[in-house]
């Protein structure tokens, strides 16, 4: 027997950075958002080319019984008095589950279920987020420091963009003094 000693990828718990070769990046910028924020003429007044969020994943096989892992780092800021979030999803496997862990930052997980019931979660360094089966979910960052999120999900699960169109999530959040609050948005 041949005994191999590899040295694995990492990841920075501290920002959520990944060491290893390979590691995919892809950034979401503001132009790219239109109908996500509610105040579509201070969205557009907003540099299209800034990056809202960017993701960095570790290359793996897109198969059956994979998984994936990936960070989600989302910038602090406003569009009008609603706060940055990822455009936020379905999977297309509706049966797919996801975890999250917060690393950095302090934001919202808000949860969103095909009945159409919401959950909002806190997102901090150390929190740990399951997201059900058959469950839209988007992060919001309410702090003033970038919020990154590290994921592990199926390789199977994909992702589903148009299911929340055109009404888009039941709840946004805005900026409430130096809180938040949370407003519904059709029943």
């Amino acid at each position: 027997m041949q005994l191999t000693s590899l040295i694995p990828p990492q990841v920075n718990l501290a920002d959520g950075c990944f060491t290893a070769p390979d590691v995919q990046h892809k950034s979401t910028l503001l132009g790219s958002l239109a109908g996500i924020f509610a105040d579509h003429h201070s969205w557009q007044a907003m540099p299209a080319e800034f990056a809202v969020y960017s993701v960095e994943m570790l290359p793996f096989a897109l198969q059956e019984g994979e998984l994936l892992v990936g960070t989600t780092h989302l910038q602090p800021g406003k569009v009008g008095n609603e706060f940055f979030m990822t455009r936020g999803h379905f999977h297309q496997r509706r049966e797919q589950a996801e975890f999250y862990f917060g690393l950095r930052g302090s934001g919202l997980l808000l949860l969103q279920h095909q009945g159409g019931d919401c959950t909002l979660e806190q997102v901090f360094t150390g929190s740990v987020h399951h997201i059900p089966p058959f469950t839209a979910h988007r992060l919001i960052n309410t702090g003033d420091h970038i919020l990154s999120a590290l994921a592990v999900w199926s390789a199977i699960a994909g992702h589903d963009y148009s299911a929340l169109q055109p009404q888009g999530f039941k709840l946004r959040i805005f900026a409430d003094g130096a809180g938040w609050r949370a407003e519904a948005q059709y029943e």
